[in-house]
């Protein structure tokens, strides 16, 4: 028991440094889980041994991860995007494999050895591309799209991987039965599953949903998971698949980002222990022994995998530029590949070394990653005349729409913030230039004549495209630290008497953005308390005068702007509580005098109130028409001087 305590404890130490090291170091935390298990594994220091019960653990990690993947799974989103899903992630993973293959028979390997390679090393890491595209805001840019559709069939094409590389391992005379056999087996378990499953997963949730225990709703997901995961064990099947099966069935019901919620922390530490006992796999002396071919395999698995890529892309999408930033994106090995790779080890399809310089070179391709999507422009630049071109089109499209703008406001991002500010700025015929990189809303801007145009705002050239030099002020409408930095920085070294202003989630990047050279940040969510605190206040009866200076105090402590304003707007002086309007809330009863009378007969106005507005079973209706017959239980919202509404209430209830 105390041996056992021992090594838990060594591993949540060592896990917990190397994973902190890597939040400071702006790397993924899964680099640092591959670094412990190499650290501490037999190969090395021999802290912890590659024990069976640890790699049990390591398998619920697996389990977890699919399951994630299968609440993730949308069918709209994949139909949405089947073009480059099933026609380039198909092709990528096909070729990839076939590649693999002829290339592993050169070097002697069995056949089925090849085909379990090349399954390993068609897939591409789903979690340093999305974290590196979402930093870098290059998301929803032509080749991040692209990326994204192939990552998201590689993530399917798991699934089948998982049925077909255990079923290798059998002799070559029965493998052909076998993988019928395990094909046929796994579409009819999928079919019961998803077909019967779906309408009994909704409806023992909604039962479980209606206990109102955090505690049940949680011990119901762990179940459900781990539930199918050993029926499809129990079927012959992998226990990853069943997990799977269980997020998709889950992803259909309304209560999916709840269930994501409550899973994540037992997904990440079980993950966590997966990639531990992934690195604990890696013998470093072997490796060392083996450098050279370690990184021949290294640079093959780079090259040969960015060649399949770029020349598919070109093929399906038809532009080298998009192409080779593409290429050059998922040109690195994923964390499928090492659930792969542990499943074909345990099949015994690869000999040791084979074993070691896989796992090296992958693991090296996976470090590589970041720099090469860092720098994936300029590498694609210097192949590619197109991608100059491309650049060059673009800046001309807002060159020409900023040309002849003096004194202009550039509204970066227009989503819902900025088409908002865009439209008071056009009530105080001011000139703006709205940049986007979401294409779909750029073209209906357009078509509504606005000063939209498609661009990285993040990008040196596309702001001084904007007239940058030229601007009034510049506003980051999106939320988005990276590339409000990047921006603020831009700013400070062409512009930097030029007013700008960031919007951010919460004021935790405040004095970040503030430092970088923002001239205001305005945090939404404090902004979201002013008002609800605001709407509280006058609902509680307090005088309208004295929220609205709350709100403006408030707001002259956070915004250097207002604060000289709104001081001496309350050094004018202000009026007796007494003479303030607030609100007032009145409910209807069956004997009110109101009840059954239309608004105009009530002759409110007279009195000095105004009706702000009616809430009838729960509807908020805003400026009623004099024509409204009032009913029982309605509530009317009246606002007015305190001896007003006195005489109004007493009006309503006794006439």
């Amino acid at each position: 028991m105390e041996n056992a305590l021992t090594l838990v404890l060594i591993l949540l130490a060592t896990a917990v440094m190397v994973v902190v090291l890597c939040r400071i170091l702006h790397l993924p935390v899964m680099l640092g889980y591959l670094a412990v298990g190499i650290l501490i594994g037999p190969h090395a220091l021999a802290w912890i041994p590659d024990a069976v019960g640890t790699q049990h653990l390591a398998e619920f990690g697996v389990v977890f991860l699919m399951f994630s993947i299968g609440l993730e799974f949308s069918l709209t989103r994949l139909m949405s995007m089947k073009r480059t899903v099933f026609g380039l992630g198909g092709a990528q993973v096909i070729v990839s494999i076939l590649v693999v293959m002829a290339i592993a028979q050169m070097f002697g390997l069995d056949w089925r050895t090849g085909l379990a390679l090349g399954g390993v090393l068609a897939m591409s890491s789903t979690a340093i591309v999305s974290k590196m595209l979402v930093e870098r805001a290059e998301l929803n840019l032509p080749y991040g799209q692209q990326m994204m559709g192939v990552l998201l069939f590689q993530d399917l094409a798991v699934v089948p991987l998982l049925i077909i590389i255990p079923a290798l391992a059998v002799g070559s005379g029965d493998l052909s039965s076998t993988l019928l056999f395990a094909m046929l087996k796994a579409a009819v378990v999928l079919l019961v599953l998803l077909v019967f499953g779906q309408h009994i997963m909704r409806q023992w949730f909604h039962i479980v949903a209606r206990q109102k225990s955090s505690e049940l709703f949680m011990l119901n997901v762990l179940l459900i998971t781990l539930g199918l995961a050993w029926m499809t064990d129990l079927a012959g099947l992998s226990m990853a698949l069943g997990a799977f099966v269980a997020g998709m069935l889950i992803s259909e019901t309304e209560y999916r980002y709840q269930v994501e919620e409550d899973i994540k922390p037992f997904r990440d530490v079980l993950l966590g222990l997966f990639f531990v006992t992934i690195g604990m796999k890696l013998d470093l002396v072997s490796v060392a022994a083996d450098f050279g071919w370690v990184v021949l395999a290294l640079l093959g698995l780079i090259a040969l995998k960015a060649l399949v890529i770029a020349v598919l892309a070109r093929w399906v999408e038809g532009d080298w530029g998009v192409a080779l930033r593409s290429a050059i994106g998922l040109a690195q090995a994923g964390e499928f590949g090492f659930v792969l790779l542990t499943l074909a080890d345990g099949a015994h399809l690869m000999q040791g070394e084979v074993m070691q310089i896989t796992l090296a070179a992958m693991l090296l391709s996976m470090l590589a990653a970041p720099f090469l999507i860092q720098y994936g422009e300029a590498i694609a630049r210097r192949f590619s005349a197109a991608e100059w071109t491309n650049r060059a089109m673009q800046m001309h499209q807002i060159a020409i729409q900023s040309m002849g703008s003096n004194g202009h406001v550039i509204i970066c991002g227009y989503g819902r913030s900025g088409s908002t500010l865009a439209q008071f700025l056009e009530e105080e015929k001011l000139r703006f230039i709205a940049l986007d990189l979401d294409s779909r809303r750029v073209r209906e801007a357009l078509a509504n004549k606005k000063s939209v145009v498609y661009g990285d705002a993040a990008k040196r050239e596309v702001l001084i495209a904007a007239g940058l030099m030229r601007a009034k002020a510049l506003v980051v409408s999106y939320k988005d630290k990276h590339s409000a930095l990047a921006i603020l920085r831009h700013v400070k070294e062409l512009r930097p008497d030029l007013p700008v202003v960031v919007r951010t989630n919460d004021d935790t990047h405040v004095e970040v953005l503030k430092d970088a050279g923002a001239a205001e940040v305005v945090a939404e969510v404090l902004e979201g308390s002013v008002m609800l605190a605001s709407q509280a206040l006058l609902m509680a009866g307090v005088p309208l005068n004295r929220v609205i200076r709350h709100v403006q105090e408030n707001r002259a402590r956070r915004y250097a702007v207002f604060s000289g304003y709104l001081r001496n707007g309350r050094d004018e002086g202000e009026t007796t509580e007494r003479l303030q309007t607030r609100f007032a809330s009145v409910l209807l009863k069956e004997d009110s005098f109101a009840n059954g009378r239309r608004l105009h007969e009530l002759g409110l106005p007279k009195l000095g109130v105004e009706i702000n507005a009616i809430r009838r079973r729960g509807v908020r209706g805003a400026e009623p028409s004099d024509e409204m017959l009032l009913q029982a239980g309605d509530v009317l919202v009246l606002l007015g001087l305190p001896e007003a509404l006195s005489t109004a209430e007493q009006r309503l209830q006794k006439g």
